[in-house]
């Protein structure tokens, strides 16, 4: 899933209007929605619509109820919550159909981290007014807050069908849809978000890392470009850039976590893969100078020394690459894979007792590898123990069925071991499997089969 997505719990407000005394006390009082402490951001871009609805149903009260909630309005502006509920809980005696009253106490409530109360509050002002926005609003920020993400998704989608021109609900349902595991929904209501409002960083980013999981490459590189065009130094559109690039194999990968271990450059898991990189693309020299100042006032870490062996393996410099080896063996003896790559070193120089060696512990600690099963009847066979190379050879055919060059290698084997019969069986099953692949032992196993036939002869 995408990285998740954070909001704060920013309540609507409905602020008192105070009206004449001539009103019908048994009207709703609704005033549109404005910003204030705890606003939604944008509800102040449906002021006029809201100004419209509310006048047509607004009627007049008695003083003394407006008296009431302006009381109530000052404790809020206060943040004296507790005392907010006296005036509140007298006004909803006198007038218990009056939205506008439940609905400030379902905010009192909230304040108070009274979560059960505030919802049921918010539910008796949806049945007393089920077109106000801000109640289903509220409800959904509310569960939100309450981890109830699959409960939110219902009174957040009624509040994004009353505001379709505001993208803070949208936002918000698809906080709640994505908390749920609804991704394809979530990624609806974030396209909703951009409709309305294009440069919407949070949406950008959370349609891109959708994009880079969901394996839309290029698509995600588009929108964290966009990111970055509106954030220069956003690190997760950094990192997800160079990650989508890297996928598509771009080679504009290396600038990309470039840019993004200069702004992180603690980030040990992305500084090795944009090692990897560099070695890949044969730039050594910068690549050991990655390591050098990741390992800069402190021992080098056992990632750092297995790039550097690759590093110094890659440059030829395999005196360098067995320091480095031996250096990352003494963090971790137990690795079969250093073990092994050491023994390949050793193999290539000719030092064949301790290729054998390291190839064995290999071999100890992970039996069934074929790799270093080949590697070990090379090292046998290079050193000239036939019969060690055989029975190697033997491992390595239980585990996979033998290919040319293993038909090959035994031919030579059991050629000096005097093994006629064997060895022209050998050779045999190599020609026909190489079907003149490789010219030169071709030439070679034809030859040797001719003289071990005249042998044979020879004997008869």
């Amino acid at each position: 899933m995408p990285a998740r997505l954070s909001w704060s719990l920013s309540l609507v407000v409905l602020p008192v209007a105070l009206v004449a005394p001539t009103c019908d006390a048994s009207t709703t009082i609704e005033s549109p929605c404005r910003p204030g402490s705890g606003s939604v951001s944008d509800a102040s871009a449906s002021q006029a619509s809201g100004n419209q609805r509310i006048a047509s149903k607004a009627q007049k009260l008695a003083n003394p109820l407006n008296d009431l909630l302006d009381e109530a309005q000052r404790d809020i502006d206060n943040k004296d919550f507790e005392a907010a509920l006296i005036p509140l809980k007298k006004f909803i005696a006198e007038q218990p159909d009056v939205a506008y009253g439940h609905f400030q106490l379902a905010y009192v409530f909230t304040a108070l981290q009274r979560s059960d109360d505030a919802h049921a509050e918010y539910d008796r002002v949806i049945a007393l007014d089920p077109k106000m926005p801000e109640a289903y609003l509220n409800l959904g920020l509310l569960l939100l807050d309450k981890r109830e993400y699959a409960a939110a998704v219902a009174p957040l989608r009624k509040a994004v069908d009353l505001l379709p021109a505001q993208s803070r609900p949208r936002f918000l349902l698809a906080i709640a849809q994505e908390r749920a595991g609804d991704a394809v929904g979530a990624a609806q209501s974030f396209q909703g978000v951009l409709g309305l409002e294009p440069n919407n960083l949070d949406a950008l980013s959370y349609l891109a890392d959708l994009s880079l999981q969901s394996g839309n490459l290029t698509d995600a590189a588009i929108k964290f470009t966009h990111v970055l065009d509106l954030q220069p130094n956003s690190l997760s559109a950094w990192k997800g850039l160079a990650a989508s690039l890297d996928a598509q194999n771009k080679p504009e990968a290396i600038a990309a976590y470039q840019k993004y271990l200069a702004l992180q450059p603690g980030d040990t898991a992305v500084r090795a893969r944009y090692i990897h990189l560099l070695i890949a693309e044969q730039k050594y020299d910068q690549a050991l100078a990655e390591l050098d100042r990741a390992d800069t006032g402190k021992p080098a870490s056992l990632e750092s020394l297995r790039q550097r062996a690759d590093i110094q393996i890659a440059q030829k410099k395999p005196d360098d690459a067995i320091v480095s080896l031996q250096r990352a063996i003494a963090l971790s003896p137990k690795d079969p894979q250093l073990r092994a790559g050491l023994g390949r070193i050793y193999l290539q120089k000719r030092d064949f007792p301790a290729a054998e060696r390291e190839l064995k512990t290999a071999i100890q600690m992970d039996p069934s590898n074929v790799v270093y099963w080949k590697d070990l009847s090379s090292t046998y066979y290079l050193a000239g123990d036939c019969p060690n190379t055989i029975a190697a050879l033997d491992v390595i055919a239980k585990a996979e069925p033998p290919g040319a060059a293993s038909w090959f290698l035994r031919g030579l084997c059991y050629d000096k071991l005097h093994l006629v019969h064997p060895a022209l069986d050998a050779y045999q099953k190599f020609l026909d499997m190489d079907q003149g692949k490789n010219p030169d032992q071709v030439w070679q196993a034809q030859q040797r089969s001719k003289v071990l036939k005249d042998m044979l002869d020879h004997k008869r």
